[in-house]
C-alpha cells in the first residue's frame, strides 16, 4: 500500500470562515495561535456537519499520490463528484508490472452477497500458489508480447486485475469525507477499507476538528448516503 499526501490547501479555520461569510464575519485562530480553533468555531463546524451543510467543507482541497491494485481502483474511481485523477498509463511506461498478492484468502459467504468472511479458506497454500502462478504467467505473456513488437496498448490487456496502478488524485475535504464514510463501512471490501483508513489518518492530522465532525455525525452520513444512492439510481 502506498498513500502519500502531496499537497493540501486550507485548514479548520477555512471551513468556519466559509460559513461565517454569510454574515460578513470572519474568525481568527484562538489566542492568535495557528491551528488552535476557538470554541465558537469548533461548535460551528460541528453544527454544519450535523445539519448537512456541506459547502463550507468543499473549500479545502487535498492531493494524494496513491498506488493500489486495479480491481480496488475500479471501486475507488466510482467516487467522481469533486474528484480529479490522472493515472500511470501502460501505453507510455514499460517497467515491470507490480502485482498485489493477498496475505490471506478469505472465505466467501452465502449470507454476505457483496463481501466475504474474515475466516481463511481451508487450503490457503494451494490458493496462494494458483494466484501467484496465474499472475506470473500473465506478466510473462505481457513481456513476451512486447518483445514480439505488440503495441503496449494491446499487450497490457493480458495483465491481471491484481496489478498495481498509480495515480494522483485531488478532491475536497467534503469529497474525501463522503468516500471514507462509505469505504470504511464494514460492508466494503477489506482491501479498500485499508486504503480509506490510511486516507483518514492523513486528513485528520491536517483538519482535526472538521474531520472529526464529518466522520462522527450520523445525520450527515445518512444525508450523504441517501444522495449517493439517488445518484446511483439515475
Amino acid at each position: 500500500m502506498s498513500v502519500e499526501l502531496l499537497h493540501y490547501m486550507g485548514d479548520d479555520l477555512m471551513v468556519a470562515n466559509a460559513a461565517r461569510v454569510s454574515f460578513n464575519k470572519e474568525s481568527a485562530w484562538a489566542d492568535g495561535k495557528p491551528g488552535q480553533v476557538a470554541d465558537k468555531d469548533a461548535s460551528l463546524i460541528n453544527y454544519l456537519a450535523k445539519h448537512g451543510h456541506w459547502s463550507p467543507f468543499a473549500h479545502p482541497q487535498l492531493q494524494f499520490r496513491i498506488k493500489m491494485p486495479l480491481i480496488i481502483a475500479n471501486q475507488w474511481f466510482k467516487h467522481v463528484v469533486g474528484f480529479v485523477r490522472n493515472s500511470v498509463s501502460r501505453r507510455y511506461v514499460s517497467y515491470e508490472p507490480e502485482i498485489f498478492y493477498p496475505k490471506t484468502f478469505r472465505q466467501s459467504s452465502l449470507q454476505i452477497k457483496q463481501g466475504s468472511l474474515m475466516q481463511e479458506v481451508e487450503k490457503p497454500q494451494e490458493c496462494e500458489r494458483l494466484f501467484q502462478k496465474t499472475c506470473q504467467n500473465a506478466v510473462k505473456a505481457y513481456n513476451e508480447l512486447l518483445a514480439s513488437g505488440v503495441a503496449p496498448e494491446q499487450a497490457r490487456m493480458v495483465l491481471p486485475q491484481a496489478m498495481y496502478t498509480e495515480f494522483i488524485e485531488t478532491a475536497s475535504l467534503q469529497g474525501y469525507a463522503r468516500l471514507c464514510q462509505l469505504r470504511l463501512d464494514e460492508h466494503s471490501q477489506k482491501e479498500i477499507r485499508d486504503y480509506a483508513a490510511q486516507i483518514e489518518k492523513l486528513i485528520y492530522k491536517k483538519f482535526p476538528v472538521s474531520w472529526s465532525a464529518l466522520m462522527s455525525c450520523p445525520v450527515a452520513k445518512q444525508i450523504q448516503l441517501a444522495s449517493d444512492r439517488a445518484v446511483a439510481l439515475q
